[in-house]
């Protein structure tokens, strides 16, 4: 009779146990389906999200796209401006300096016009006064020509007769006289000069040479011609060699 009852409890037991795994399977399962249904539902929101946050990404891009070729396109427009203003202010300024030398001529002309008026000369008049005016100025550089031409004989045949009386050894050149060196012979310690007859060269004058102020050595003209001269160095008084381009001026300049 005791094994029966305990059989019959262990029965009961077992029963009990499998009614209650029963339920608390069933409770697992629907509270698995539930958060499954709840994690779908999670991505079906997520994955329509990603959608619309892709097909926004795309806007953006596009709209960026454009908003850079708008930029770009504004720059090459405020380039295009900018040298236009820049041409446009070149001939602005070209226009105020013409304008400037328009007015400085047409005051010119009114100053000139003034002064023929004051005259009180016909234009026939002012014609001949310009002509004789040019002949005269003609004239007057004939005469000085004429006269620089006499001063350098009379100084050459000065010094000449100088030499025969005995009564003055040096000869004197013009104060003005410059000239350079532009051959030198360092054989024979003579050099070829720029300047000649033309120049007031006269043959024996001495010319000291220099070179950036510092003098180098002294030479007597043996040779005259035109517009060249021949001198040679005289000896203690040469102080550096002598270069081509070294320059030379009158050791005795006349006063």
């Amino acid at each position: 009779m005791l094994i029966r009852i305990s059989l019959i409890l262990v029965i009961v037991a077992a029963l009990a146990a499998g009614i209650v795994n029963g339920v608390w399977v069933k409770d697992k399962i629907t509270t698995l389906s539930g958060q499954r249904d709840d994690e779908k539902s999670q991505k079906v929101t997520a994955l329509g999200q990603l959608a619309s946050t892709r097909k926004e990404l795309a806007t953006t891009k596009a709209t960026l796209a454009q908003t850079q070729q708008d930029l770009a396109d504004t720059k090459v427009e405020r380039d295009r401006a900018n040298d236009k203003a820049a041409t446009e202010a070149k001939r602005a300024n070209d226009l105020s300096d013409k304008l400037a030398k328009t007015t400085q001529e047409r005051d010119d002309a009114q100053n000139s016009l003034a002064a023929y008026k004051a005259t009180d000369l016909t234009p026939e008049q002012i014609i001949g006064l310009n002509k004789s005016l040019k002949n005269a100025q003609t004239e007057i550089e004939a005469i000085n020509g004429e006269k620089l031409v006499m001063i350098r004989t009379i100084t050459r045949l000065t010094n000449e007769l100088n030499k025969y009386t005995g009564s003055e050894s040096v000869v004197k050149l013009r104060a003005d006289l410059r000239g350079k060196i532009v051959v030198v012979d360092p054989k024979w310690d003579f050099v070829v000069l720029n300047i000649g007859e033309d120049q007031g060269v006269l043959e024996n004058g001495e010319l000291l040479v220099s070179r950036e102020g510092k003098l180098l050595a002294k030479v007597i003209v043996r040779s005259v011609q035109k517009d060249r001269a021949i001198a040679n160095l005289v000896p203690g008084w040469k102080f550096s060699d002598v270069m081509e381009g070294d320059d030379v001026c009158p050791a005795h300049p006349a006063s």
